[in-house]
């Protein structure tokens, strides 16, 4: 079960990789608006009467399977992704990804092979002390276009306490099962790191991409992208600055 320390161990990985400087924006919606967009099988989890989804940009490090190094290309690149926190029917809970941008065409070839919705997206992850500057372009299956279409500049905190750990936050981001759609089979891949070191953060929306995007602004256009609508409340925020991950091997949910 989801939570700030995994439910599982992954004793025989097949993939190594390190999440840094990573942020979490989270928006409530109402249920049936993300059910829509996750498949049979999958049920979006509810907390009083509402869901979640999840913006995570951050940069991935030092993907490689044991006993090689990073593929050339792979050692460090952008990520961003869009999340739904989903359960199924036997109670295991997890991730469901939205949307899921990088800009490694080899990346992206190879995880689509997994049913993960990888597409590609010209971006940069900028760090200056606990400044973190955010630049991902409009995704596209092949081509990679510089534009402003998600840019954010986020300013890192201090360590949360103990009683800022509520079990939302550490449900929302404890997540050890991220589900995925490949020859219409549902798969679940188990996956496991330290405790998130979660400190408190503020964002902020930088350029927009044109006049025509205005009225979505940068910030959200990964959740119009995916098929949601305007969040009607600001995000709440959170930051890490790095996690190591194995993950296991991927199994039919």
């Amino acid at each position: 079960m989801s939570g700030r320390i995994p439910d599982h161990a992954v004793r025989l990985p097949v993939n190594f990789q390190d999440w840094e400087c990573l942020t979490f924006l989270h928006w409530p919606f109402e249920a049936d608006a993300v059910q829509r967009l996750v498949p049979e099988g999958l049920t979006v989890q509810e907390w009083d009467g509402r869901t979640w989804v999840g913006i995570t940009p951050f940069r991935m490090a030092r993907v490689r399977v044991p006993g090689l190094p990073p593929l050339p290309g792979w050692g460090a690149f952008p990520e961003l992704n869009v999340r739904a926190y989903v359960r199924t029917g036997d109670g295991r809970d997890g991730i469901w990804f939205l949307g899921m941008v990088v800009p490694r065409l080899t990346f992206i070839a190879a995880l689509r092979t997994l049913g993960l919705p990888y597409e590609r997206s010209h971006s940069s992850v900028s760090v200056d002390g606990s400044r973190w500057t955010y630049r991902f372009g409009t995704p596209h299956g092949i081509r990679s276009r510089p534009d402003a279409w998600f840019q954010a500049v986020v300013d890192v905190g201090r360590p949360l306490d103990t009683t800022e750990r509520t079990p939302l936050v550490d449900s929302l981001t404890g997540r050890w099962t991220a589900y995925h759609r490949r020859a219409r089979v549902l798969w679940r891949t188990p996956v496991v790191h330290e405790p998130w070191p979660l400190h408190t953060a503020t964002v902020t929306a930088t350029t927009r991409r044109s006049a025509a995007a205005a009225s979505t602004g940068s910030l959200t256009a990964p959740l119009h992208w995916v098929g949601l609508p305007s969040p009607a409340e600001d995000p709440i925020v959170h930051a890490a600055p790095a996690v190591h991950t194995r993950l296991g091997v991927p199994r039919p949910a």
